[in-house]
């Protein structure tokens, strides 16, 4: 895997960050199966986890820029993907949701649209028309605010080689649902 360890100010450590989402990848991604497409470039090591030291928009949208770069230059057999954990901003989901706009454009504006898109994850995620404390939103919940880069073209094989695409997203929901309180406070810690 190719991972960046540098060190925060304070108390946000990048490696225990990493430790976190990294568990979250095995224990919740690919552990409850919500993304058939993830567990590939997992084993594989082609995916990057970049903790970004960013505390405000404009430094966070840098490094989403400068990720971009980055998959631009390593051939998708050596990084398929990278995840981008932003644990010193947007804390508010609905700050963070407004950021993921203005890093759309910036896609676009950078020449990345149809190269390059953006999944989001949060600790306090939510759906629209959902209530807060709605199951559903377990699916997109992560320990840190996250915003994944995915290659198009990856994902277009990915999908065009999954029967029932459709079908994930209320598969997901399902699975959220099926939880008892006890796996939803081991596998959701950071909600509780």
């Amino acid at each position: 895997m190719v991972c960046c360890h540098p060190f925060f100010e304070g108390d946000i450590v990048s490696k225990d960050v990493e430790e976190k989402i990294n568990a979250w990848l095995e224990d919740v991604v690919i552990g409850l199966q919500l993304c058939p497409f993830a567990l590939k470039p997992i084993r594989e090591a082609r995916h990057r986890i970049f903790v970004s030291q960013a505390d405000d928009a404009a430094t966070a949208l840098e490094a989403i820029q400068s990720e971009c770069q980055r998959l631009d230059e390593i051939p998708v057999e050596q990084l398929e993907t990278t995840l981008l954990v932003l644990p010193k901003v947007m804390q508010d989901f609905y700050d963070f949701n407004d950021f993921l706009a203005i890093a759309n454009d910036l896609l676009s504006e950078g020449g990345w649209e149809g190269v390059y898109q953006l999944a989001s994850f949060h600790p306090r995620y939510q759906f629209a028309g959902t209530e807060p404390a709605d199951l559903e939103n377990l699916t997109n919940a992560a320990p840190y605010p996250v915003v994944h880069i995915l290659r198009e073209d990856s994902l277009e094989q990915a999908i065009n080689a999954y029967d029932d695409v459709d079908d994930i997203p209320s598969r997901n929901i399902v699975r959220m649902q099926g939880l008892s309180k006890e796996q939803q406070k081991r596998l959701f810690y950071f909600l509780h």
